[in-house]
Order: C-alpha cells, then sequence, then structure tokens
C-alpha cells in the first residue's frame, strides 16, 4: 500500500521588530524615497487616518448634526401630515361636532338677558320671594363682574320665613328660564319657628357688541402697556 505523504503547512516568516525598529531610527525626513518599505507604509497609514480625523472634525460631524436634525423635522413632518389626514377623512364628523356645540352654545347664550332685561330679571327674583310670602329685609345689587363674553351680578338678599316657604323658593329660583345661582348661603333660627336665610344670589348677561368692542380695546391697550415695560 503506497503512503501518502503528509501535507507540511507552509512557514510564516519571522517578523524581525528589531531591525523595522532600527529602520525607523534611521530615516532621512530630507529624502523620503530612500525610506525602507514598512516606515512608508506606516507613514502613509498615519496619513490617511489623520485626513480621515481631520474630514470628520472639520465637515462630517456637522454633517452627522444636520442629517440628525433633518431626520427628526421629517419624522415630525409625517406626525403632521398623518394628524392633517385623520382631520381630513373625519372632517364631516368634525363639521357635526362643531354644528352641535355653536347649538348648544346659543341654547346657552339665550338663557342669560341682555342689558335691558336684566331689570325684569331682578323683579322676577323679588316676586319669586313675595309670592311665597317671605319677607325681604335685604335685596342689595352688587357691581357687575365683566367676564368674556358676559357679565356677573351678585345679589345679596336676605329672607325671613317659614322653611317650606324658603325651600319653594329656592326650587322656584332654579325654574326661572334665566340662569340664578344660589351662594353662600346662611341660614339662621329666629323666634315662631321662623328662619333667617341670606345668600348671594348671582345672575348672568351676555354682553353687548359694543361692550365687546371696548372689552378688546382696553386689553389690547394693556397688552401694549405691559411691553412697553
Amino acid at each position: 500500500m503506497r503512503r501518502v505523504p503528509a501535507l507540511r503547512k507552509p512557514s510564516v516568516p519571522a517578523v524581525d521588530f528589531q531591525a523595522i525598529l532600527e529602520d525607523f531610527k534611521t530615516l532621512d525626513p530630507k529624502d523620503p524615497g530612500a525610506w525602507p518599505l514598512v516606515p512608508r507604509i506606516a507613514t502613509l497609514l498615519g496619513v490617511f487616518l489623520m485626513l480621515l480625523l481631520s474630514a470628520w472634525w472639520f465637515g462630517w460631524n456637522s454633517q452627522f448634526a444636520e442629517l440628525d436634525t433633518k431626520r427628526q423635522e421629517e419624522s415630525r413632518l409625517k406626525d403632521e401630515w398623518l394628524d392633517k389626514k385623520k382631520q381630513a377623512v373625519n372632517l364631516d364628523e368634525y363639521s357635526k361636532q362643531l354644528a352641535e356645540i355653536d347649538r348648544s352654545f346659543g341654547t346657552l347664550l339665550r338663557q342669560l338677558p341682555d342689558k335691558a332685561e336684566m331689570e325684569s330679571m331682578l323683579v322676577d327674583i323679588n316676586q319669586s320671594g313675595i309670592g311665597r310670602g317671605l319677607q325681604f329685609e335685604l335685596f342689595k345689587p352688587g357691581t357687575e363682574a365683566l367676564k368674556d363674553f358676559y357679565a356677573e351680578l351678585p345679589i345679596t338678599i336676605k329672607l325671613v320665613g317659614r322653611y317650606h316657604d324658603l325651600g319653594a323658593f329656592t326650587g322656584d329660583i332654579a325654574k326661572l328660564s334665566r340662569i340664578v345661582t344660589l351662594n353662600d348661603i346662611d341660614v339662621t333660627m329666629l323666634k315662631d319657628n321662623a328662619l333667617s336665610m341670606t345668600m348671594v344670589a348671582k345672575t348672568f348677561r351676555y354682553l353687548d357688541e359694543a361692550e365687546l368692542s371696548k372689552q378688546k380695546r382696553e386689553k389690547q391697550a394693556k397688552g401694549k402697556a405691559g411691553g412697553k415695560k
């Protein structure tokens, strides 16, 4: 039987680091063309790495930052586009909701008297108490407080009467066609089972066009005055 000779591993040439080190020590800076091969390769690699670092530091670094900013802006614009697309798809539904809000707001607004109707409103509150046999010891309208589109009028009221009559009076106030709220109610027992009830009734009216325009001008004037400080 014929024997197959074993394959020999190729021998790796030994690297003489001492000789390479001596080559670097004897380099002539004035004559690079005469340098040995290893120093020339090492120098070229060093120069190449320095060029890469310089390019990254002076150019690529800022470009990478700008690229990241553009990517974030792209993501934001995509989100905005999706939101607008959803709004466009649901535009009919939004229009119906807006119309319903307008109707609801109009209904609430009609429950607020205008400036000319405030006097009759105060009379209605007064008549509600008299109709229940209550005695008014105090009925004092306060100063109006102007809000965004309406005015709030507080009325300090002090009534004397029976328990059931006072309760019926508060029920009558709740049934008025106009909005009236009863606040800071305080009840005191008197003689002969009579009660004294003190409260602050608040009624509201909407501002007319002239008042809204005046309020808008005052806000603009305050804004300008604040900006000059």
